[in-house]
């Protein structure tokens, strides 16, 4: 069995996300999706929240599975018997970033290999930051994420405004 692991945040999940979801688990038997903690980027939802988040958006897809780690992607990868890591490239600045990494956990386990999509153009500017910068100005999402999960991005913002 083929698996695959998309690693991330998912502060929250997007549609651009979600776009290199189905695409990569065509390619795997298994994909998981991986959510770490980082604090670094103060998230707005818990990893749980998240994690039902993206549950929520991928139901369709049936080889799908999202688990949470902490610790070294190459490390959660091994674990999981993954042969390869799922990145996202939105811009040439992602590629730098992503290329480094990439190098560095090929050499921590040279039996994970690195796959990068581009993202589709049409969702080439959204990230998770700026759904949430949108969000909190009760801006329209609704090109940015799923649908079964706007309620859960309003309601959240509402949360974090009252904090």
């Amino acid at each position: 069995m083929k698996t695959g692991l998309y690693p991330g945040t998912f502060d929250p999940v997007t549609r651009g996300h979600l776009d290199i979801i189905t695409r990569s688990a065509k390619l795997v038997d298994r994909l998981v999706i991986g959510v770490l903690p980082n604090q670094a980027k103060k998230p707005w939802f818990s990893v749980e929240e998240r994690m039902e988040l993206i549950r929520k958006c991928t139901s369709g897809i049936p080889n799908v599975e999202v688990m949470s780690f902490d610790g070294l992607t190459v490390d959660f990868g091994e674990q999981l018997g993954a042969s390869m890591i799922v990145r996202g490239l939105r811009a040439i600045t992602d590629f730098e970033y992503e290329l480094q990494i990439a190098q560095i956990n090929h050499k921590l386990n040279p039996n994970i290999d690195t796959v990068f999509f581009t993202t589709n153009v049409e969702y080439s500017y959204v990230s998770s930051s700026i759904v949430k910068e949108v969000a909190s100005y009760g801006g329209d999402i609704s090109s940015f994420v799923s649908p079964q999960i706007i309620d859960d991005i309003f309601n959240k913002c509402k949360e974090v405004k009252g904090r």
